[in-house]
């Protein structure tokens, strides 16, 4: 068996392209998102930065005792402007300007700039407080720190301002932006590609079907699995139970968590587990469970060439095969009797000769002894078995044996009333259990010898609450190391004691036993001995 991916169609878009596009439009909007939030977060930390380095210059300049004795000098401008610059390239600020109390500029980057007078606020550094603000200067615009120098006497003697353009600070940002931008890219190309290999594989699982095809493959799947009346069961390749359906489970009374066990760990019968599990097919098997003879089919499932495992399907042969068993009867009922009416017409035929040969005394003899001889056993199974169908089943059961050169012998200590056959054991398992019973004893007996001297017994009777069915042939026996072999299927005494494939009755004769709490026990006299006990609840007489 394969499975065949069913096409998708022109006008649907499969879940795997579906997914995709969802997965791709999802990764780009988090990449996005998540770059325009590092990117403000970049800006605040770089003009943060900037802020911090301002401070830290102005406030060093301020400190400096050669900036204060300069500031206090006759020539603050000579001094203080070298050395401003020198700052300024050491430290990669944008300026550093020194003043006076009033903002005169002492230093500048500009030297033309030197004495005019210092564009910003200055109000706070003049009252003895440093403050950091953003201004458009003669550099343009600016974070800048404006910081006062104390001389002696914690006097203002000159204002210090430190300061980074806009300029800058945007181009740090734009750096950095650089590699968010390069980085989210790679993000996208990395998950896309992730999303894409998903996708290749979520579309070769689900044959590049989309959701509303695999909404209505699983409809008809479970509508399928569910109301079939065979037996479903998906095997791995491991031999694994991966489903089963309910009637699987009824078939075989599956236990509620089948599903990933293995077949040998289940409870079922021997030859049952071993075509589960073997790897090979089969077709039409018959195995019998305890309350069911189920007919079993197995074939290999692949896919592009990989092994999937297997599909079992099982079906009920159990009431076919009692009908089968009773059409057998029926059939050998009337062969019984046309055999006994081509005797009845021999034997006629020899009493018209005698009384034409003018014998008639030996003509009445002769039909009267065959007579007594045939009535003799009819009215030993009638009165012996009071249920109708049992004593049907033993009359032809004679005859059919008799045909064969065994004679059927029905023991003197056997009697079954008609308050034995309950609703609990009808008349057709007895049926079934005691022709199949008398079929392998007569099959055993003719074995055997094939003479004159082949018998068969058969006792029927209760005891207290049970009833006891015994049959004994003159046969070989059952060999000790095969007792436990004769009741699965597939054994047969046609074939000396050996698994031939054909024996099913004595694997119907222990199923039944056990369907109603019995025992079978296995003997040896002459040949073989089959004793059943069944647990009976007499029904009241009417």
């Amino acid at each position: 068996m394969r499975w065949v991916s069913l096409p998708a169609g022109r006008r649907h878009r499969s879940l795997a392209s579906r997914l995709f596009v969802m997965q791709i439009i999802v990764v780009a909007t988090v990449v996005a998102g998540g770059s325009v939030l590092a990117y403000l977060y970049a800006a605040g930390r770089t003009e943060e930065s900037a802020r911090r380095q301002v401070t830290a210059v102005t406030a060093g300049v301020a400190d400096s005792p050669a900036v204060i004795a300069a500031a206090e000098g006759p020539d603050p401008s000579r001094v203080l402007q070298p050395y401003a610059e020198q700052v300024r390239r050491d430290t990669g600020v944008a300026f550093v300007t020194i003043m006076s109390p009033s903002g005169i500029r002492y230093t500048h980057p500009n030297p033309k700039m030197i004495g005019q007078s210092f564009l910003g606020h200055i109000e706070e550094a003049q009252a003895g407080h440093a403050f950091t603000e953003t201004f458009t200067g003669t550099l343009g615009p600016s974070v800048r720190r404006v910081a006062p120098v104390f001389g002696t006497g914690h006097r203002v003697v000159a204002l210090v301002s430190a300061g980074i353009t806009v300029q800058i600070v945007d181009r740090q940002v734009r750096e950095q932006l650089l590699a968010l931008v390069v980085l989210a890219l790679l993000a996208l190309g990395v998950g896309g590609a992730g999303t894409y290999l998903v996708n290749a594989r979520l579309r070769r699982h689900t044959h590049g079907m989309d959701a509303a095809q695999l909404g209505r493959m699983y409809e008809y799947h479970y509508a399928i699995l569910h109301t079939v009346r065979e037996g479903l069961l998906l095997l791995d390749p491991h031999a694994r139970v991966a489903l089963a359906n309910g009637a699987a489970r009824e078939l075989l009374r599956l236990p509620d968590d089948v599903e990933g066990r293995e077949v040998e760990t289940l409870a079922l019968p021997e030859t049952l587990r071993a075509s589960l599990a073997s790897a090979a097919p089969c077709v039409d098997e018959i195995h019998v469970t305890r309350e069911h003879v189920v007919v079993v089919n197995k074939s290999a499932v692949t896919s592009d060439s990989r092994d999937l495992g297997s599909v079992v399907t099982l079906r009920d042969h159990t009431e076919l095969q009692e009908l089968s068993g009773e059409l057998d009867s029926v059939r050998g009922f009337a062969e019984s009797l046309r055999s006994q009416a081509h005797e009845a017409a021999n034997r006629l035929h020899t009493v018209v000769s005698l009384v034409e040969l003018g014998r008639p005394d030996e003509a009445v003899e002769f039909a009267t002894a065959e007579l007594e001889l045939t009535q003799r056993l009819a009215d030993q199974i009638v009165n012996a078995v009071a249920e109708p169908t049992l004593a049907a089943l033993l009359l032809g059961k004679a005859a059919q044996a008799n045909e064969r050169g065994v004679e059927l012998v029905i023991t003197p200590d056997t009697r079954i009333d008609d308050t034995v056959i309950t609703e609990t054991i009808g008349s057709r398992d007895l049926v079934t259990l005691l022709g199949n019973l008398i079929d392998n004893a007569v099959d055993a007996a003719v074995e055997a010898t094939g003479d004159a001297s082949s018998k068969v017994f058969v006792t029927a009777r209760t005891a207290g609450d049970d009833l006891v069915i015994r049959v004994a042939d003159t046969g070989h026996g059952v060999g000790a190391d095969a007792v436990e072999d004769i009741f699965k299927r597939g054994w047969s005494t046609k074939d000396g004691d050996r698994p031939s494939g054909r024996g099913l009755g004595l694997a119907l004769v222990a199923q039944v036993t056990a369907r109603h709490g019995g025992r079978i026990e296995v003997g040896r006299e002459v040949g073989a001995v089959f004793t059943v006990t069944l647990p009976v609840a007499r029904k009241a007489p009417a």
